[in-house]
C-alpha cells in the first residue's frame, strides 16, 4: 500500500509560480511511476504530467507543456511539480498518483493509489 501526501497548493496571481510536492509511506515509489492529474470546477479529472521510475523522459499534457516539469526523488521518496507562467484555466485540485510498471499513461483508471489533493488558485 502507497500512501499519498500532497503539499504546496495556494493562490497565486496568472504568471506566478508553485512547487506542488508529494510524499509518499509505505513502501518505496522507486518502481511507480508517478503522475500529477488535476480536476477543475465541473470537469472531470485531467491528465497533468507523469514520470517513469528513473526520473527520464517525463511525459506531460500538451496544456502545460514547457511551462511545468515533473520530478522524483526516488531516495526521499517524493514527487514534486513546478509550475511556471501560471494561468487561470489551472485553477483545480491537484492529485498525485503512482502505478506499478514502467508505461506511463494518461489514463487515470491505471493509477492504483491517490492522494487526497491540493487547491491551486490562479487569479487573474
Amino acid at each position: 500500500q502507497v500512501r499519498l501526501v500532497e503539499s504546496g497548493g495556494g493562490l497565486v496571481q496568472a504568471g506566478g509560480s508553485l512547487r506542488l510536492s508529494c510524499a509518499a509511506s509505505g513502501r518505496s515509489i522507486s518502481s511507480y511511476v508517478m503522475g500529477w492529474f488535476r480536476r477543475a470546477p465541473g470537469k472531470d479529472r485531467e491528465f497533468v504530467a507523469a514520470v517513469s521510475w528513473g526520473g527520464g523522459r517525463p511525459y506531460y499534457a500538451d496544456s502545460v507543456k514547457g511551462r511545468f516539469t515533473i520530478s522524483r526523488d526516488n531516495a526521499k521518496n517524493t514527487v514534486a511539480l513546478q509550475m511556471n507562467s501560471l494561468k487561470p484555466e489551472d485553477t483545480a485540485v491537484y492529485y498525485c498518483a503512482a502505478r506499478m510498471g514502467l508505461v506511463l499513461t494518461a489514463a487515470p483508471s491505471e493509477y492504483a493509489y491517490w492522494g487526497q489533493g491540493t487547491q491551486v488558485t490562479v487569479s487573474s
